[in-house]
This record gives structure tokens, sequence and C-alpha cells, in this order.
């Protein structure tokens, strides 16, 4: 009954069937390390909301090098978590990253390199500020003055970002689209760590101008729901074969025969009531 099964069509149907289910199959898989790896992120972003801070150097080595040198890139279990770190802004390098959203608005991130005792500097980012008032997104706004003398900070640990394009200095301070640290630290005349410090308390206080930048959580849940769909995919697949090949089976055998039409005109009218 389903030898047809071994003609070349079907046994070609049948390799074109696997696989779809086999790549379904490896999709779902990867959606799956997605998933796994963004929720790791959220439970390090949940841990670090409550973790004492730990010096700026358990999670950040000391640059080697001269100025512009750039430090390790932060170990990826070791981002998010808080640090502290005491040491003199310098408010002459100050950094404005344009085009930051905060409820609608378009402003800018304004991050400070904080000089350490050896001489590096790492980059903190001390809030969100909007533009200036009645100008457009791109006017650079009035920055906050950093505290003077001896600073110590705590915050988050963050990765650079990638993809930053050119950095540029206007009116004395330096603008860039993302916080790209090793375009940055070309600009900077000391060596500068490997991830930069994403502010959450600052004695003396930060000023109040500034709007803290929130930690958004990573969507994860949408790549589980994507693991679910490619499984299902997969399964469909290989059901819809199944189906095609139990009715083309039925159909040779002929027991899928259209019935008899019905000669409606041969039969008897319906009396009718007087």
């Amino acid at each position: 009954m389903y030898r047809f099964l071994l003609t070349p069509r079907w046994l070609g149907y049948l390799a074109l069937t696997l696989v779809a289910a086999t790549v379904m199959v490896f999709l779902g898989n990867w959606q799956l390390d997605r998933y796994r790896g963004r929720t790791a992120i959220n439970d390090r972003i949940d841990a670090g909301a409550t973790m004492t801070p730990a010096p700026l150097r358990d999670a950040l080595p000391a640059p080697t090098g001269g100025a512009g040198a750039v430090g390790p890139a932060p170990a990826e279990e070791l981002t998010w978590s808080r640090v502290t770190a005491t040491g003199r802004y310098d408010s002459a390098n100050t950094v404005l990253i344009r085009g930051r959203t905060v409820d609608r608005t378009v402003g800018f991130e304004v991050l400070t390199p904080l000089v350490l005792a050896d001489g590096s500097a790492v980059l903190v980012d001390r809030g969100w500020i909007p533009p200036a008032p009645g100008a457009g997104a791109t006017v650079q706004p009035q920055v906050p003055a950093a505290p003077g003398g001896e600073v110590t900070v705590t915050g988050r640990v963050v990765a650079s970002e990638s993809g930053g394009g050119g950095v540029s200095r206007r009116d004395g301070k330096l603008e860039a689209r993302r916080i790209d640290i090793p375009r940055l630290a070309e600009q900077l005349p000391y060596p500068v760590t490997g991830g930069y410090v994403l502010l959450d308390g600052q004695t003396p206080a930060a000023d109040p101008a500034f709007r803290a930048v929130q930690i958004g959580h990573t969507n994860n849940w949408q790549n589980f729901g994507y693991v679910w769909q490619w499984w299902i995919f997969a399964v469909m697949s290989l059901f819809g074969y199944g189906w095609v090949a139990r009715r083309e089976a039925r159909r040779l055998a002929g027991l899928d025969k259209p019935g008899e039409p019905v000669d409606r005109a041969a039969e008897p009218a319906a009396p009718t009531s007087a």
C-alpha cells in the first residue's frame, strides 16, 4: 500500500521534509541558547541590585600602557555587578553620548572620566540630561559641573558598546553616538579601563539635574516562545508529510473514490398539503 514511498519523487519529498525539520530543530536550539544567555543577564542585573559593592579592580583590571590604552573587557559574569571606586573627575574630558531616549525625549548621557590613584581612569556614566530648552536634540545641553576633589562612586559594571562611529570634540566636550571605549580612549590622555561604570551612588552627591539611566531587562521570554515555535514547526512538517502520504495511499487503494452523484430530478416530489 505504501510502496510508492520508495519512488524517487516520494524519496525526494521525504528528504526535503527531514532537512526542513532538522533546520527547524537547530533554529529552536539556537533560540534556546539565546534564552539561556538572556536569562543569565537578567539574573546578573537582579543580583547586582542588592549586592555589596566590590572594589573596582575586582571587575575591571587596571589597563597597561600609556595614554589611549584600554584595559581588558569585564568578564561576562561580572557585567552588571556593583563596584566602588575613588578618584577625581576630569571634567575637561567629559563625553556626551547623543541620541539617548528617556520617556520619549531624546537627550544625552554624560560620561566623565574618574582618574584613579594609579593614573588610569574609568568612565563614569553620571546620568541622562535633556537637550537645551527650545533647542534641537543635537544641541549640547548645559552639563552640571562634576564635583571637585576626591569623589567616591558606586555603580554597575557595563561592557563597552560597539559600532560607535567617530568621536568629535565640540565646545570643549567629546561627542559620540555610542559608548565605544576603545574609540573614546583615543581622545583621552591616560589609559582607560575596558568597561565603564553606570552610576547609582556618589559621595559627594550627584547633581539632581541628572536622571538615572534605567537598566532594562532583556526580553528572554520572546526567545523562549521562538523555541517552541520552531520545534512545533518541525513536528508539523513531519506530520504533514505523513498526512499527505496516507492520503496518497488511500487514493491509490481506491478507498477515497468519490460517491455516485445523486440525481435529484429522479427523486419523487414531496407531497403538498391541501
